[in-house]
């Protein structure tokens, strides 16, 4: 067995472990400075919202041997507006004139042939209007309430309310992040940008339901054992999922990856930078806030229950009890009838003999 599998077995087994709950105010405030950062990046600079959402031209020309600073120069002098150029793949360019109306469209494409010296027929000319990108805006916003509603729904009934709300905070704080560095780096905002961050709500949610699943599990019958507080579970439930975690949200990274730095960066391809860097960006952030977001918030609202404080009242003297006699107090000893490992820790518990 690897390493990595063997980590994740003594994890699951609860053998090792990480304090994941007991940190989680240093997490909190490690979001809050992010969240914080892209706010402000929001509201300073703004997002680059492209083409589909302004209106004006796109032009793709043929290969040419202008270079993308003199293509962006040209087109800003010859329409008198502002012009965004990417170099393709394919040698040619995607030079993207915003506010430019269809009677000037056409004059445009002529000079701009003329000063890259390509034929005025092979460049492909895209008019777009404000008004389609708008529709596009209102039904992705739409689309984002619906599908929020149906998740708080959705855990309040399969887990508990408490799950729904923290589940809802994560996915806030995902989509936050990932719009935040859409305005740090400037990249342009299209429909496919809209389309990488409706996808990562899926994603977004993945991890944390199935941390959510094994602390359901492991809190059975809870308040009828003596062994383990609420937080305690949970961060055995945290760890017993954490190298899972880590799989999966590396094997969803690297193909992802590729389509930003090989992709986007090395061929050029506008869309793919568009839709991979929302990919990208939404799920480590994911994978973050499941661990280090969602469990401990749900743990914050849990231990405010009557029957939560009084549990850990209850284990806490025990374990002082346990400490005064010399006895141990991490195992099953002294557990209570009717206790099981499974029922108190979702299966990573020990029974010692």
């Amino acid at each position: 067995m690897s390493k990595l599998g063997d980590l994740g077995a003594r994890l699951y087994r609860g053998e090792v472990g990480y304090d994941f709950v007991g940190k989680r105010f240093l997490w909190y405030g490690v979001s809050i400075l992010i969240t914080i950062t892209a706010i402000v990046a929001l509201a300073v600079q703004g997002l680059n919202m492209g083409i589909e959402f302004k209106g004006g031209a796109v032009f793709t020309t043929p290969k040419t041997t202008a270079s993308v600073a003199h293509a962006t120069e040209a087109a800003e002098k010859i329409s008198g507006h502002d012009a965004i150029v990417q170099e393709l793949g394919s040698g040619g360019m995607r030079i993207q004139i915003s506010g430019l109306d269809t009677a000037a469209a056409a004059d445009v494409k002529g000079k701009l042939a003329t000063d890259l010296k390509v034929n005025a027929a092979d460049i492909n000319a895209d008019l777009v209007g404000p008004s389609w990108g708008e529709q596009i805006a209102n039904k992705a916003w739409t689309g984002l309430g619906i599908f929020m509603i149906l998740v708080v729904i959705y855990l309040a009934i399969a887990f508990e309310w408490r799950m729904a709300v923290a589940a809802l905070i994560a996915l806030i704080h995902d989509l936050t992040i990932t719009v935040g560095v859409y305005a740090l780096v400037g990249f342009e905002v299209t429909p496919g940008t809209v389309i990488g961050l409706l996808t990562i709500l899926g994603y977004s949610l993945y991890d944390t339901v199935v941390v959510f699943d094994g602390l359901k599990e492991g809190s059975k019958d809870i308040t009828k054992q003596t062994r383990y507080t609420f937080s305690e579970i949970a961060n055995r439930s945290i760890n017993g999922t954490l190298v899972r975690s880590i799989n999966t949200t590396v094997v969803a990274l690297l193909p992802v990856a590729a389509l930003l730095f090989i992709g986007g960066g090395f061929l050029g391809a506008g869309m793919l930078n568009d839709i991979s860097l929302s990919l990208f960006v939404g799920l480590a952030a994911g994978a973050y806030s499941s661990i280090f977001i969602a469990t401990p918030l749900v743990v914050d609202l849990k231990e405010r229950e009557p029957a939560m404080k009084a549990l850990k009242k209850r284990v806490l003297a025990k374990r002082a009890a346990a400490a005064a006699k010399g006895e141990p107090v991490d195992g099953d000893e002294g557990a209570e009838p009717g206790d099981s490992s499974e029922a108190v820790s979702g299966g990573n518990g020990r029974r010692r003999r």
